[in-house]
């Protein structure tokens, strides 16, 4: 059994690369918001989980957020990353 000793090769990202994982952050920043908005996250009246579920169900909110984000979401990503992509483009020409 042979091992090969290669190593990952780290490639930069490009500026596409860079725009689309923006407008994924701006998406799930938007989505955290609306999520918190909706209710989801607060503490429950009956058993819930005291302090320590309150310090830690904005983390939640985040993670789910982000997961709805990565997954689509609304689509507000693909929109603003086209609105991104154009304008990078406008300043090179």
């Amino acid at each position: 059994m042979q091992i090969s000793a290669t190593l990952p090769t780290h490639q930069t990202p490009t500026t596409s690369d860079r725009l689309r994982s923006a407008a994924v952050e701006i998406e799930a920043a938007f989505l955290s918001e609306m999520l918190k908005s909706a209710g989801l996250g607060e503490a429950r009246k009956a058993f819930g989980g005291g302090a320590g579920e309150d310090q830690f169900s904005s983390f939640l909110v985040q993670h789910q957020a982000r997961q709805l984000a990565e997954s689509g979401g609304v689509g507000l990503s693909e929109f603003l990353l086209r609105s991104m992509m154009e304008k990078t483009n406008a300043d090179k020409i």
